[in-house]
């Protein structure tokens, strides 16, 4: 999948974003509206080696910032800005500004929409000492010993 857009992924970013809690009546609750800064820096908490799920990841994001609940349309366009911001950043020689390649299902298989694709995400994992397999139906990729 290309990497091309418009605007750079790094400048997606938004560094002059903040995050709101805001208060969801349907649910008669709060819930976080994270910034895609916000989100790389809780993946970068995720260590070398270990997974996070995209639920795992609006629940911490939710506790830290005392919310009952992170919103996921969000946090989902953001982990999509992060793996093409982390993508450019590394082809520059820099740091990626956070790890999303250490986001998987619950079933441990690999975002296909995400801008570098799944093949680019399994490089990096298989970097961090994990196995990967086609899986499923549609033969999606998949860690094997993911335990998110």
């Amino acid at each position: 999948m290309a990497l091309r857009t418009r605007t750079s992924w790094v400048e997606k970013l938004r560094p002059d974003l903040e995050p709101k809690v805001v208060a969801d009546p349907k649910r008669r609750a709060t819930l976080l509206v994270p910034t895609p800064l916000v989100v790389a820096a809780e993946l970068c908490r995720v260590k070398r080696g270990r997974l996070i799920t995209p639920s795992a990841l609006r629940e911490r994001l939710a506790r830290r910032f005392g919310a009952d609940a992170t919103c996921p349309l969000t946090t989902g366009i953001f982990l999509h800005i992060l793996a093409g911001a982390a993508e450019e950043q590394l082809r520059a020689g820099r740091r990626p500004v956070g790890p999303y390649w250490r986001v998987v299902d619950e079933r441990g298989f690999l975002n296909a929409k995400w801008a570098p694709g799944p093949e680019r995400q399994a490089e990096h994992l298989r970097r961090e000492g994990h196995r990967i397999e086609r899986a499923g139906a549609k033969r999606r990729l998949r860690v094997v010993d993911h335990g998110a």
